[in-house]
């Protein structure tokens, strides 16, 4: 008789080799259609106002007045004018912009525990089963591409640590419109199944296709991994969402840049320092000298002949773009619309474009429209809160304009120019 030979049991891990690409591969008990359609929904909720506000911040820019305004080439298009940025109320910037960072980072938590429930549908084979399917795969592809880069620059950037080559204004401008297209396409595929997940959960004699067929043992359930991730958010609202206010909440903003605090008379939130942009003491001295221009021709003016004129005060804030604000401030000096009285246009006063000391950078000349110039809360300001500016904060002159993104408020300003931009 012929020798039977016996078969030695293998383990498990060798019995089968499996692959990303093998359902089996994945075991985690949590993952499933339900879970998955709720960080859906307060993802679709959450990046639609993301994408809502970041378009309005594009318009507080005001792209379509002068080219030094929006830093995008080639925008064609997806550079749409959408309305003259409004300097009510003036507050306004400081909400849509604070918004804009605040759901970002709350959502990081969701956005990742979406990416891990789908994660087995990004390596299923075959790649593309139908038209349909395929479609599908390649929204996914540019939703989680998009998301990924749009969330990393964006954090990079509020924390004030930006690495990217290029420019983080021209490249989170074309990630969004990248993310988008795999947003919308994406939504309108699985929306309706979302839904209905929701409402009834996975039909009987359906699989739930993203539940694992041979799940280990649970140690949390879905409720309780739901929980966890909303745990998560809510202790990032509560480490960054102070930045925008004072007192102790921002105290508490341990997660974001509040803004570097003066240490000088004025005593509130700056991004850039006078040495960080090399102004010196002899840049802003007594050889200091405003040069206005306009039909009437080029005036100079020195500070004192500025405080001279007559002054008007202002309670406005700072909102930058990385989501950090201040509370209102009191500023004083001279409108803008009296300086484009002096410089020939007494009754409606156009834009203006104002060039800062500052020699390098971004945003070291900007364009202001002609209603923010007419505004009687727009100021060549030189003092804040009873003490002349700080050469921090732009001394011996800044620009201060309701409703407008911090890197509008130009520092150190050395010519204004009035007339149509």
């Amino acid at each position: 008789m012929p020798e039977r030979r016996r078969t030695r049991s293998l383990p498990g891990s060798l019995r089968a080799l499996r692959t990303p690409a093998d359902p089996g591969f994945w075991r985690s008990p949590v993952r499933g259609a339900r879970f998955t359609a709720v960080l859906g929904v307060v993802l679709l909720v959450g990046l639609t106002l993301l994408f809502v506000t970041g378009l309005l911040s594009y318009a507080a820019y005001n792209p379509d007045l002068n080219r030094v305004n929006d830093k995008t080439p080639g925008r064609g298009l997806l550079g749409f004018y959408l309305f003259s940025w409004p300097t009510g109320p003036h507050w306004l910037y400081r909400l849509t912009q604070g918004l804009h960072v605040t759901v970002g980072i709350v959502l990081v938590p969701v956005l990742l525990a979406k990416l891990w429930s789908v994660v087995p549908r990004l390596f299923a084979l075959p790649p593309a089963r139908s038209v349909g399917h395929a479609l599908e795969r390649i929204s996914l592809l540019l939703l989680v591409g998009g998301a990924l880069f749009q969330f990393l620059t964006g954090l990079l950037n509020i924390q004030l640590d930006y690495l990217f080559p290029g420019s983080f204004y021209t490249l989170h401008f074309y990630g969004a419109w990248v993310f988008l297209a795999g947003f919308v396409t994406h939504t309108a595929l699985k929306a309706p199944q979302a839904v209905r997940v929701l409402r009834n959960g996975v039909p009987r004699g359906e699989r739930d296709t993203l539940a694992a067929p041979d799940p280990l043992p649970a140690t949390l359930s879905r409720r309780g991994a739901l929980a966890m991730v909303g745990a998560g958010s809510l202790l990032l609202l509560i480490t960054s969402a102070g930045r925008s206010f004072d007192g102790p909440l921002r105290r508490i903003a341990l997660l974001t840049p509040r803004g570097g605090t003066d240490p000088g008379p004025n005593a509130f939130q700056i991004n850039k320092t006078a040495a960080a942009v090399r102004i010196t003491p002899a840049d802003t001295g007594e050889r200091w000298r405003l040069t206005v221009r306009g039909p009437a021709g080029e005036f100079r003016f020195s500070r004192a002949e500025l405080l001279a004129m007559d002054q008007h005060t202002a309670a406005l804030p700072i909102a930058c773009v990385e989501g950090w604000s201040t509370s209102d401030q009191q500023w004083r000096g001279v409108r803008l619309a009296d300086l484009a009285a002096l410089a020939g246009y007494p009754d409606r006063p156009p834009g203006v474009f104002v060039e800062s000391l500052q020699r390098s950078g971004s945003f070291r000349k900007a364009a202001l429209r002609d209603n923010q110039v007419r505004d009687g809360r727009s100021l060549l300001a030189l003092e804040v809160n009873g003490a002349p500016l700080s050469p921090d904060h732009g001394y011996p002159a800044r620009i201060i304009v309701p409703a407008a993104p911090g890197v509008l408020n130009t520092k150190w300003v050395e010519t204004l120019t009035f007339g149509e931009l």
